[in-house]
């Protein structure tokens, strides 16, 4: 249906495929010839279709799952002996190269969990080759904090297993080489960090004993892991013990956890905390002293065993995965004008120096004071709150791993001086990473500034000196939607290359760079559709990696897996494994040698590309159309992903509150909801523009230039996941002419007053005339792309059926809601308000209402005995309402939903 419905268009300029296939399916429906159950089965059909697909994808995109575990020997083999005709090399270089961290792989929980954990862990076996059970709905439910974490746990799990085999490759290849020294090597390439439980930027459900109590559930998880791998070995018996002792030490110190901040028990929290601290262990210094001498006494097969464990203890410390703390920039400035008086806004460029120079001030007088959980308890401020959580991790949890220390919407070096002086206050300054990050467009564009800004700062240097380490985080979210993914992936390029100028002019030797790149699984935040391994290189161009390896500088990476999608990766032993190889064979890459790639020789063109698709995007981001367009009904059509709010508060009357403006949505949202909408406005909106700027310069480099054409990749598939005419069919939809066009047609007795309904409805919406206007936006661009761009990949017609199917299924809910009987304002709310809501499809709450105001039943009350004989009683309840429009209504709307998960299946991922 979907392909002849393309194929007739194709020849009449003005007809729409999908919205012929929606009227279609609305009179089959109407004839008797499609009922809802027939329309679900053909939904649950193509999501299981591209339920499957995925899987497929999922398996090529790691590099395959046969034998995942051979590439860790060829690798460790390589940087033992590069070249198979020349001498190992030196024993201290291969020592070098793999004791130090290069990459780390971050298990974050943003509000991605599309899918419930049981549909999401059968994804994950079906891309391993085993069955999937049938599912009846693939909807998601809201996962509470525990849920995410256990999710988290699980691919945890897994990547340290995986790790734990890289970890044997390598020692295994030394002791092939060095028979006298390989029992020393502790090699940690390659560890796993988390913010799961600790990210505090927009969310008030995670308390400081949440926090503090999940940390000490990863440290007993970790305890666990060493008590079973020294199981069983007579020479480990001294570590097992140890660690047996802290793992049940610990368990007591969860079970003595707070569920809130009561002083009762927070006091019998202390005291198992603070008095059980020793046998509880606050360092991996006595199990690494264990292990050594295990090693030291062990046979040679049981050697490599104990150093495998050992290089797992070393690695990641007291802990399952490395710990990452994460706040908003705004919570620290207000922590700080709160202790210190800095009123000034220190985003004012007028107030710079001021701001600066009083936090540089107050960092020389800083004193650190104590931390004690009455503080905890008694601290507002929740950056406060946050950095004594820190300390209180680092004096009685795990001394021996630095925590990160994230601060979101980072915009000025003010911020960093911030943090340190909140750290110094607390004696916790040499134990943090506090981390900036860049994902605003002025960030990305002043982020070099803003480094400069603190570097001017003598205790800031002193405190990189100290540490050795700066940590940065760039964000893919917000960039890519306010100034497009592909000009967002240039911006942080060209801010890299920046960063290593400016660390070289404040002559900053001797400390590693750490680069965090916080992208999720999607085109919409940022990760490469194309491959693992060209995931990997697409965040980290070879230029930008020599020009901070040219500057002195030792460069670790770090890339975000967020949420379920994320955790697919680590969703079975075996996906976890080629993960990993692939994460290693990238870590283990030097960026040696001139860059060839032609796209650099030509700095004008990618200067002014860019910048076409970036200016080409920000004026979209406020085009009225576009908030219209992303308000309608957009953010009805998913179900809550995540624990995290969306930023769309609902009041008790009246509904969703209307969007002003794309900033008041939560980017990933945002990011989903134009996926739902057929249309990756966020990675393809200018593109066209630039493509007709440069339209042989494009074509040369997109066949030449592997950086360029891994930016167009993008493209390509946001391409994929896109259609002109579902975009323009969603624009008909809200057009009250077209259901007007439609009244005017119909021979349905009464249907003409249900269409008219609708389109009077929608003309109090004012929806239509600024959305029509930006679609115009969008379509002269996406034309002037594909004259320019002839192979450019076009949206698959099962995708195209999934959008029609539910454009049909959205028309037949406004047409039911036409049905509802009239009533007098009740709870507050009229009749044109349920209206309203319903074309937003804020069809749960309309139905409570509508329950409560045409009850299915007689009031139970009018039944009993009052003691006289019986009146006649007058039916109130609406038992036909209910099975004619209320309960079909939610039907369909449970439909319009599990299309959304068919779509993610489609796309990839979720936003």
């Amino acid at each position: 249906m979907t392909a002849r419905a393309r194929a007739r268009a194709a020849e009449d300029p003005f007809g729409n495929p999908v919205l012929s296939v929606a009227l279609a399916i609305t009179r089959m429906t109407d004839q008797g010839q499609l009922d809802t159950a027939t329309i679900g089965a053909i939904v649950r059909a193509l999501r299981d279709e591209a339920f499957a697909d995925r899987a497929g994808r999922i398996a090529a995109y790691v590099g395959g799952l046969d034998r995942p575990a051979a590439a860790f020997e060829k690798l460790a083999q390589h940087l033992v002996q590069p070249d198979p005709h020349d001498s190992p090399v030196p024993w201290r270089h291969f020592q070098s190269e793999v004791e130090r961290i290069r990459f780390a792989a971050v298990f974050t929980a943003h509000p991605t969990f599309a899918l419930p954990a049981d549909v999401n862990a059968a994804l994950a076996r079906l891309v391993c080759g085993e069955p999937a059970p049938d599912f009846e709905t693939h909807r998601p439910t809201k996962p509470t904090l525990q849920e995410e974490f256990d999710q988290a746990v699980v691919a945890m799990q897994n990547g340290r297993d995986a790790i734990d085999q890289l970890n044997e490759a390598l020692i295994t290849a030394a002791r092939g080489v060095w028979r006298d020294r390989w029992a020393s090597l502790c090699p940690r390439a390659v560890v796993l960090s988390s913010w799961v439980g600790y990210d505090t930027d927009g969310r008030s459900d995670i308390g400081w004993w949440d926090t503090l109590r999940l940390r000490l559930a990863m440290k007993h998880l970790q305890l666990q892991r060493i008590v079973a791998q020294t199981a069983g070995i007579d020479a480990a018996a001294a570590a097992h013990a140890l660690a047996q002792r802290a793992a049940d030490t610990v368990a007591a110190q969860i079970e003595a956890a707070p569920a809130a901040p009561e002083p009762d028990e927070v006091e019998r929290f202390a005291a198992a905390l603070i008095g059980r601290r020793d046998e509880a262990l606050v360092s991996t210094a006595p199990l690494l002293e264990a292990l050594d001498a295990a090693i030291a006494e062990a046979a040679p097969d049981t050697r490599l065993r104990l150093a495998v464990i050992r290089a797992g203890v070393a690695g990641h410390g007291l802990s399952l995965a490395h710990t990452h703390v994460r706040l908003n920039s705004a919570q620290l400035h207000n922590a700080i004008r709160q202790r210190l008086g800095i009123e000034e806004p220190p985003g004012d460029p007028a107030r710079r120096r001021t701001v600066l120079a009083a936090i540089n001030a107050a960092l020389d007088e800083v004193q650190p004071v104590p931390v004690d959980f009455g503080a905890l308890i008694a601290e507002q401020a929740s950056a406060v709150r946050l950095m004594m959580t820190v300390a209180q991790i680092v004096k009685h949890v795990d001394a021996s791993t630095p925590v990160r220390f994230l601060i979101a919407e980072t915009e000025t070096g003010y911020t960093l001086l911030s943090a340190l002086w909140l750290a110094r206050r607390f004696g916790i300054a040499d134990r943090i990473e506090i981390s900036p990050l860049f994902e605003t467009a002025d960030a990305l564009e002043q982020g070099a500034r803003l480094l400069d800004e603190a570097l001017r700062s003598p205790q800031y240097r002193a405190y990189l000196q100290k540490t050795g380490k700066l940590s940065l985080q760039f964000g893919y979210s917000d960039s890519g939607r306010f100034v497009g993914q592909l000009a967002a992936s240039y911006l942080i390029e060209r801010l890299r290359m920046k960063i290593a100028e400016t660390l070289a002019k404040h002559d900053v030797r001797g400390v590693e760079i750490i680069l965090f790149d916080t992208h999720g699984e999607s085109i919409g935040r940022g990760a490469h559709p194309g491959s693992l391994s060209d995931r990997l290189k697409y965040l980290s161009p070879t230029a930008s990696r020599q020009a901070l390896h040219k500057a002195g500088l030792r460069v670790r990476e770090e890339s975000a897996f967020q949420g379920g999608d994320g955790y697919l990766l680590f969703g079975t032993p075996t996906l976890a494994t080629a993960t990993v190889a692939r994460i290693a064979e990238h870590a283990f890459a030097e960026p040696s040698g001139p860059i060839d790639d032609p796209v650099y020789a030509e700095p004008d063109f990618a200067s002014d590309f860019f910048a076409t698709i970036r200016a080409n995007m920000e004026e979209l981001v406020e085009d009225p159309g576009y908030v219209a367009l992303l308000g309608a009904f957009g953010p009805a059509l998913l179900d809550p992903s995540g624990s995290r709010p969306d930023a769309r508060q609902q009041d008790g009357v009246g509904g969703p509150a209307v969007l002003r403006h794309p900033r008041e949505l939560r980017a990933i949202r945002n990011n989903a909801i134009l996926q739902q909408l057929g249309w990756c406005a966020n990675t393809l909106q200018g593109l066209g523009a630039a493509v007709e700027r440069h339209p042989e310069t494009f074509l040369e480099m997109h066949a030449k230039s592997r950086r360029f054409s891994r930016a167009i990749d993008l493209a390509e598939h946001g391409l994929l996941h896109s259609d002109v005419d579902v975009l323009r069919a969603v624009i008909a939809t809200i057009d009250p002419g077209s259901w007007l066009d439609r009244a005017g047609h119909t021979r349905l007795p009464g249907r003409s007053v249900a269409l008219t309904a609708v389109a009077r409805a929608l003309e109090r919406a004012n929806l239509w005339a600024p959305a029509l206007a930006m679609f115009r936006r969008i379509q002269v661009d996406h034309l002037v792309m594909r004259a320019g761009w002839a192979e450019a990949p076009r949206m698959a017609d099962r995708e195209v059926l999934l959008h029609a199917l539910r454009l049909g299924l959205i028309h037949r809910i406004w047409l039911l809601g036409t049905r509802i009987p009239e009533f007098s304002p009740r709870y507050g709310i009229t009749r044109q308000a349920v209206e309203a809501r319903i074309l937003r499809l804020d069809i749960p709450a309309v139905l409570e209402l509508l329950t409560n105001i045409f009850p299915a039943a007689p009031d139970p009350a009018t039944e009993r005995d009052y003691g006289e004989p019986r009146g006649p009683r007058a039916s109130d309840a609406y038992v036909r309402e209910h099975a004619e429009i209320f309960e079909p209504m939610r039907v369909l709307f449970d439909l319009v939903r599990e299309i959304a998960t068919a779509i993610t299946h489609e796309v990839g991922a979720f936003g």
